[in-house]
């Protein structure tokens, strides 16, 4: 009796550690004129994280999405132009008990999902985000990256290339990605921890560095650290938008 107490006991704790690592996980790709480069995203989005729903949300005026790109996808919907509109469309569609709010030019790494079951399996944890790590061998590109790890450990500064989760509840809780005209996430970031821990996993994703290629590394860099100290002296977001387009957008004639 005493050996089928134990086995039953086992049995149980198996089936609630099953049960936790079945989180269903869905994944929100806002998309902006991304063409061609889509389907080979979501190809490697459906091999590194197969039971994920991915919900695609293109923006008004973006190009169509390609017939084959859809079919990667459970649910492809159209919203107004903005990531923060775009994320939230999503959420509102998605049907997992986790939001991963990705970019559609990074990779993910390696066993994703299970990370990310694993961070939300202590309940304290609101949500959290991974590390990022540009695939160039310049030293200014090790200073974008390590700076982005080192301000999400520091001041709880992230930023969307992080690859941003959390739980369902907690995202409706906080209102969703507010309607600001720039760093919606890190805005969005800022009102999840408010309401819990969050944790930087140990593994990276990584970014496209077409960005930076187009506005040249150094600039974009010292940009962003610039704008960033701004936003975490809280000078007001419309001002450090002014100062974006002025920065870091190239003007087309």
């Amino acid at each position: 009796m005493k050996e089928m107490s134990l086995s039953s006991a086992g049995a149980q704790r198996q089936s609630a550690e099953t049960a936790k690592a079945s989180m269903k996980i869905s994944i929100i790709v806002p998309v902006l004129n991304e063409g061609e480069r889509l389907r080979p995203f979501l190809e490697h989005l459906r091999e590194r994280a197969p039971s994920a729903e991915v919900i695609l949300v293109n923006a008004v005026g973006s190009q169509t999405v390609s017939e084959r790109a859809i079919a990667l996808c459970d649910r492809v919907l159209t919203s107004g132009r903005g990531r923060a509109a775009q994320m939230n469309a999503g959420a509102n569609a998605a049907s997992g008990e986790v939001f991963w709010f990705v970019h559609a030019d990074c990779q993910v790494p390696p066993g994703c999902l299970e990370e990310i079951t694993r961070a939300l399996q202590d309940r304290k944890v609101v949500g959290g985000c991974f590390r990022i790590r540009f695939q160039r061998r310049k030293l200014i590109y090790r200073v974008s990256d390590a700076g982005g790890n080192l301000a999400v450990e520091l001041f709880g500064r992230c930023y969307g290339d992080h690859g941003i989760f959390c739980r369902r509840e907690d995202f409706f809780a906080v209102g969703g990605y507010p309607n600001v005209p720039l760093l919606e996430d890190a805005e969005y970031y800022r009102l999840l921890r408010q309401r819990g821990r969050t944790r930087q996993l140990a593994s990276k994703i990584v970014p496209s560095p077409r960005r930076y290629e187009e506005i040249g590394p150094y600039r974009l860099t010292a940009a962003f650290f610039f704008l960033s100290a701004l936003y975490i002296l809280r000078v007001p977001i419309s001002t450090i938008a002014r100062l974006y387009e002025r920065l870091c957008v190239i003007q087309r004639e």
